[in-house]
């Protein structure tokens, strides 16, 4: 017992009352500005953003964003568009960061088909690991075609979803760069085509276009990708939708997948 009360009172005397709740609501608009400016992103908006209309103004207007880009050089993008063509909300802009990253998901088939609508031929499409590096790639691994028939695959990108606005699309029309990377086994010939469009929001109105149809890799080569790309600019306005389309096949007609080997492909809004 005489042990038991000891630890109790040592308990006691080791623990510490929490302090009074810091209050906030005195302090002026600058210094709140400052202080949540050091709250993560995602934070700002599912938690601070709903304590107060104050906050919300806050969180929803330039100051903390641009505290926070000053800190976080992935950011600088979005804050020197937003200079020229302010959003209609920083912290949708800021979180989604659209600007100089990849808008296609799964663009080496790491996570199989995943987000592509795809069409198969022959023996439909599979997912191998590259036989030649590519640099820059977040994955060394292919979406590879079949034999017979054209194996087929296609995304559609939101560019709203993705962070970008009416206005600065229309009014300033960034530079839409896609790329797309596709080569042949060595024993075996190939061919591959591409085509990009820009989409109205009815999401059938072609407003640019970008088509490409190679000449087939022969059998016996030297099974290095080649780099198809295009930079979309000065397209117009009305432009919502990017839709990334391509396709490949064997030229032997082998049963299994010895077609084009597709990997790295990529839809980037980027700042003139």
């Amino acid at each position: 017992m005489r042990g038991r009360a000891r630890g109790q009172r040592m308990g006691q005397a080791g623990s510490r009352a929490p302090g009074p709740a810091l209050e906030l609501e005195p302090l002026p608009d600058e210094l709140l500005a400052l202080i949540l400016s050091w709250v993560p992103g995602r934070a700002l908006v599912t938690r601070c953003r709903l304590v107060c209309r104050r906050w919300r103004a806050l969180i929803d207007g330039p100051t903390v964003w641009r505290l926070q880009g000053e800190r976080l050089p992935g950011m600088r993008a979005a804050l020197a568009a937003a200079r020229l063509c302010p959003p209609p909300r920083w912290s949708h802009l800021c979180l989604r960061e659209p600007f100089g990253r990849n808008l296609l998901r799964n663009p080496c088939g790491q996570i199989g088909s995943g987000h592509w609508q795809v069409q198969h031929g022959g023996n439909g499409w599979n997912v191998e690991e590259n036989r030649c590096p590519v640099e820059g790639a977040p994955a060394q691994t292919c979406f590879v075609s079949s034999f017979s028939e054209w194996c087929e695959k296609s995304q559609l990108v939101d560019l709203l979803k993705e962070g970008l606005w009416a206005e600065r699309l229309d009014t300033y029309q960034p530079e839409i760069y896609i790329s797309d990377w596709w080569g042949a086994r060595e024993d075996c010939g190939c061919k591959y085509s591409l085509c990009v469009k820009l989409l109205a929001a009815n999401q059938r109105t072609v407003i640019a276009e970008f088509q490409a149809s190679p000449d087939p890799i022969p059998q016996w080569n030297d099974q290095q990708y080649q780099q198809v790309s295009h930079r979309f600019s000065q397209y117009g306005t009305g432009v919502r939708y990017v839709h990334f389309f391509h396709r490949g096949t064997d030229t032997q007609f082998w049963a299994g997948h010895y077609g084009a080997r597709i990997t790295n492909s990529m839809v980037m809004v980027k700042l003139r």
